[in-house]
């Protein structure tokens, strides 16, 4: 740009010196003193055409000069922090964390490596166990607090120095504990093959907007996941393949949609998985091929309004499904091909207004599928080639105003089947 300029410049002086050898010739229409003003105006013109170059050229070598202190700086300081990370004493190892986070704030062509360094923190190898002989005193605070600063970072009220968009990799990291709770995920979260092993990790009023937040493999032991008034509008949450033992896993009053949560080939032993009112508005809520062992699994007061919930080819041993006084207005609800022994499925007090409901080729083994109270006013409930043996069904005051339910080559005579004010099938439909 400045040389240009110059150019330019040089340019104009020999059209003004053309100018002013024609313009100093005597004429009548200009005399020679205009024509010596008007050479001197145009000089004029272009000496500060000149000093502006001049001053352009100094300000950007200033610009320069000052950016690479600053990125010196900057250099410095990562050093400093990630020294202190690595230091042998929990306090230095904390004051690196904040000195971390807000290297982080500073530099932001570089914030991405920073949080790097804050997560490949959290995927060292960790004992949490104070009775372990590999314990280390102050590192359960150190790990606390790097995951309180991530989580004051994805705050809304965070703006110019927010991380929501940073990608976070706690790939087979340990978690004793810890709470993420009112964060917004907008960028790449992998949890993949993480454990979890505390007694409470949070993601409460999480919001869950755009990207993917991956749990893949993940092991959750005894201790509670909460997820309770999360929202899932855009992005992608997934629990494939991921290991409950006991674990109290909770969505309870979620918003899950447009976004998806999937548990495609998870296993549930024991423990909770609660999304007692739960709203479900469009995207999809999958546990394709999942296991369940005496697992209590509850849709309570739910409300389906679009999208889809699947358990298709899933397997329940003991347990309970239950969506009592759940409400059906649209959407989906496929429990087609499961399998169920020994197992409790409640649609107590359900209201259907709409959507369908299925468990075609559904397999039932000493189970019961109880609708008793439930209002059909619309929509479908489908038991086609369901297959019951042993067990029991059962509409017992049951309410049919409309929709249908249907039991197309079902085959029901191997369970104790209470109509209450449903028509009973003549040829294998009702």
């Amino acid at each position: 740009m400045a040389g240009l300029a110059v150019v330019v410049v040089c340019v104009a002086g020999v059209v003004a010196y053309w100018l002013v050898r024609r313009l100093t010739e005597p004429t009548e229409a200009l005399g020679v003193p205009d024509g010596i003003r008007l050479s001197i105006a145009i000089l004029t013109v272009f000496g500060a055409v000149l000093a502006g170059v001049y001053a352009y050229r100094k300000q950007r070598i200033a610009e320069g000069d000052a950016h690479r202190a600053d990125a010196t700086q900057f250099a410095e300081r990562y050093s400093t922090a990630a020294g202190q990370l690595g230091h042998e004493g929990p306090a230095v190892r904390l004051a690196g964390v904040y000195a971390m986070a807000r290297l982080a704030d500073d530099w932001v062509e570089q914030r991405q490596v920073c949080v790097d360094v804050l997560c490949a923190y959290l995927r060292m190898p960790y004992e949490w166990n104070p009775e372990s002989d590999q314990y280390k005193k102050g590192e359960r605070e150190v790990r606390q607090t790097i995951i309180r600063v991530i989580r004051d970072h994805l705050q809304e009220s965070r703006e110019e120095s927010s991380w929501s968009t940073c990608a976070l990799d706690f790939t087979r990291a340990a978690f004793d504990g810890g709470d993420f709770s009112g964060c917004g995920f907008r960028g790449s979260v992998s949890f993949a093959d993480a454990d979890f092993v505390g007694d409470l990790i949070s993601f409460d009023k999480a919001r869950f907007l755009d990207g993917a937040v991956i749990f893949h493999g993940a092991r959750f032991g005894a201790g509670a996941v909460t997820f309770n008034d999360a929202q899932c509008q855009g992005g992608t949450v997934s629990f494939d393949e991921a290991r409950f033992n006991g674990s109290a896993l909770s969505f309870c009053g979620a918003l899950l949609g447009p976004g998806d949560i999937t548990f495609h080939h998870a296993s549930l032993s024991g423990g909770t998985l609660d999304l007692d009112e739960a709203r479900f508005s469009g995207g999809s809520v999958g546990f394709d091929y999942a296991q369940f062992e005496n697992a209590t699994v509850t849709f309570n007061r739910a409300r389906f309004e679009n999208g889809s919930l699947a358990f298709r080819r899933s397997r329940f041993t003991g347990g309970t499904l239950s969506f009592d006084h759940a409400h059906f207005t649209g959407g989906a609800l496929a429990i087609d091909d499961a399998e169920f022994t020994g197992v409790t499925v409640t649609f107590y007090a359900a209201r259907f207004d709409g959507g369908n409901v299925t468990f075609d080729y559904g397999q039932f083994t000493d189970s019961t599928v109880t609708f008793h109270h439930g209002r059909f006013n619309g929509g479908t409930v489908s038991l086609g080639h369901a297959r019951f043996s042993g067990g029991m069904l059962s509409f017992v005051r049951a309410q049919v105003n409309g929709g249908r339910v249907t039991f197309a080559d079902a085959q029901l005579s191997g369970a104790n089947v209470r109509w209450g004010r449903l028509r009973p099938p003549e040829d294998g439909t009702g």
